[in-house]
């Protein structure tokens, strides 16, 4: 099926589409950042915390929350009449990390989301994405409440290398998320050419 649009006498464009993964700690905000962008409904699997959960779900810092992703988020954007990008959400919470390798199947990069007030909950997420290469770039999100703090700080606090982008962004804020994921797909282009450029000298 063509999904592109096409100006009278030309023939449609066959988008080009992308997968981007979305991680972080639970409670971060990938569920709303893909919510706030994707241009069909999401798809989500939630399920309600249970009291026999407590003991392997550390809520700390996000009592109010009452759901979890289970298995993913899924939705997607399409960014220009020939870039669409299928945006998948893991689950943020241990128990669920047995997922990541599947979702992460033929992706280009991730997001990594991360919470000042809980900045070591994006760890995992960030060592998984360097020991397998994927491109990555990490997104703070801005929660009402939380203090701010200069971007040099928090990538000394992460340990990211410099070539890592970090960014401030409102997961709740479509055209904040837009800049995310062109971010990421812009660090995933520039990294495969540098990695071109490697391989042919």
């Amino acid at each position: 099926m063509i999904l592109g649009r096409s100006e009278r006498g030309k023939p449609p464009i066959e988008p080009l589409t992308l997968k981007i993964l979305v991680a972080g700690g639970f409670g971060v905000g990938k569920t709303t950042l893909v919510g706030a962008v994707s241009e069909i409904r999401p798809l989500r699997t939630e399920e309600l915390l249970t009291e026999a959960g407590r003991p392997v779900d550390d809520i700390s810092g996000v009592e109010a929350k009452n759901t979890t992703t289970v298995a993913m988020d899924f939705g997607r954007i399409t960014l220009r009449e020939d870039l669409v990008l299928y945006l998948f959400g893991t689950p943020g919470q241990e128990r669920f990390w047995f997922m990541w390798d599947e979702l992460a199947e033929g992706a280009l990069g991730a997001v990594v989301l991360a919470d000042t007030r809980r900045l070591e909950d994006c760890f995992a997420a960030i060592d998984y994405f360097e020991r397998r290469s994927i491109p990555f770039l990490v997104g703070v999100n801005c929660f009402e409440g939380a203090a701010r703090y200069p971007a040099d700080d928090i990538r000394r606090a992460l340990d990211l290398d410099d070539h890592v982008p970090l960014l401030m962004c409102d997961a709740r804020e479509r055209e904040s998320v837009k800049e995310a994921l062109v971010g990421v797909v812009q660090h995933a282009m520039t990294q495969a050419a540098r990695h071109r450029r490697a391989v042919t000298t």
